[in-house]
């Protein structure tokens, strides 16, 4: 059985995860802020799923095999989390956020396992399609494993590279001259 860390029990973070438990997934919820966690641990008692709910990072993501974040989709925000996460998870976790403005190369790049991040596109919000986005190096096996989640949660997935990236080489090249 796969471990799936949600990091942040905002809305959207509470609701991937009570998704991930119902598939049948070992879930665990982060979040440092003691009411969402409160908020959290009612919604999962009303709908009958176990969800361990932690408060520290290093907690959720210690077993993990797939670390979601649900941070603001913003680059500062998104790199510290990124930071920690690459930090205090097993080399075998694969990394993965939502974003809708970001590119998963230049997020990858920032980490040690630029071979285990992927990005997802789309509404996480109820079931529907979602773009998963890889950087050069992600491996096919970080393919599968987000894959695997997102469709088992009842989301159809279509994987594809990050559209930033022949910008980004291109850039790269001329910087080099």
């Amino acid at each position: 059985m796969l471990t799936i860390a949600v990091i942040g029990a905002g809305s959207a973070g509470r609701d991937f995860a009570i998704a991930c438990a119902a598939a049948g997934f070992d879930v665990v919820l982060e979040d440092v802020m003691p009411e969402k966690l409160r908020n959290a641990e009612a919604a999962f008692a009303r709908v009958g799923h176990d969800v361990r709910l932690v408060s520290t990072v290093e907690d959720a993501v210690r077993d993990a095999d797939l670390v979601v974040d649900f941070v603001p989709d913003e680059l500062e925000s998104k790199l510290e989390i990124w930071s920690l996460i690459d930090r205090m998870a097993p080399p075998k976790t694969v990394m993965c956020t939502p974003s809708s403005s970001l590119s998963i190369t230049d997020l990858a790049s920032c980490t040690y396992r630029g071979d285990r991040c992927i990005m997802v596109r789309g509404s996480l919000a109820g079931s529907g399609a979602l773009l998963l986005l890889s950087a050069a190096a992600t491996s096919e096996s970080t393919r599968e494993i987000a894959s695997i989640v997102f469709v088992a949660v009842g989301y159809s997935v279509v994987c594809q590279a990050d559209p930033d990236l022949p910008q980004l080489l291109k850039n790269m090249r001329s910087a080099a001259l």
